[in-house]
């Protein structure tokens, strides 16, 4: 089996998504920004969603795939592109590297700009939150930890095992939401609390007790240099 069958042979995954053409720099610039956000990826062109090989005119794809990554996506993004053959039809292959320039945004239909990361074999806009702990990440926004009561009530729920959502945390807190995302962020960043996708939107949980009570007992000041992994 050639090299590009057996790439194909994974299916779509968290590094891996199917295109049978490249035709809308700005439609594709959402799937190259989510990747470079997320783990990285690449991009079988040429490729229909289950599989098949119906090849591509790789010029004019590769010319889409640049004016994206140069035009469409905030700050640009590279990419590598190889040809392969199968059965005599041309598959391009992209790939999209983790980017170590994050956040990444793409214009959306809107012409509003957002941010995106890949989940598995979808594609999600990426939350404040999110967005703050890849400036975090970047040594963008460094936001100052604040305890008082009222986080401590938020910090017990979490401990007794409750997930919360964004606004349930504004209001446990009595925070803004710019507060919120900063708090949120910071606990993200330090391993303290994980998000969680589910039905009805993302979700706060508890990730582990142990730096928590560091947190509470010790300060901040340990926390302030460990970055999200």
């Amino acid at each position: 089996m050639s090299y590009v069958l057996q790439m194909i042979e994974e299916g779509e995954h968290q590094t891996q998504d199917f295109k049978m053409r490249v035709d809308d720099a700005r439609k594709i610039a959402k799937t190259i920004v989510a990747f470079a956000n997320s783990d990285g990826g690449r991009l079988l062109i040429g490729v229909k969603d289950n599989g098949s090989v119906v090849g591509v005119r790789t010029d004019e794809e590769v010319h889409v795939i640049e004016m994206a990554c140069q035009s469409h996506c905030k700050p640009p993004i590279s990419f590598e592109a190889q040809v392969w053959k199968s059965e005599g039809r041309s598959v391009l292959e992209v790939n999209v590297p983790r980017s170590a320039g994050r956040p990444h945004f793409c214009e959306d239909l809107e012409g509003k700009w957002q941010a995106y990361l890949r989940q598995d074999d979808h594609i999600h806009q990426a939350s404040p939150v999110q967005v703050k702990v890849w400036q975090y990440e970047m040594r963008i926004d460094r936001s100052e930890f604040r305890y008082d009561q009222n986080i401590g009530k938020l910090f017990s729920a979490w401990r007794s095992g409750r997930e919360l959502a964004f606004r349930q945390v504004v209001r446990m807190g009595r925070l803004s939401f710019a507060d919120t995302e900063d708090l949120l962020c910071l606990l993200v960043v330090w391993g303290i609390v994980v998000w969680q996708r589910g039905p009805k939107g993302l979700k706060y949980a508890l990730a582990n007790e142990e730096a928590l009570d560091e947190l509470e007992t010790q300060g901040a000041e340990s926390f302030r240099w460990k970055k999200y992994s």
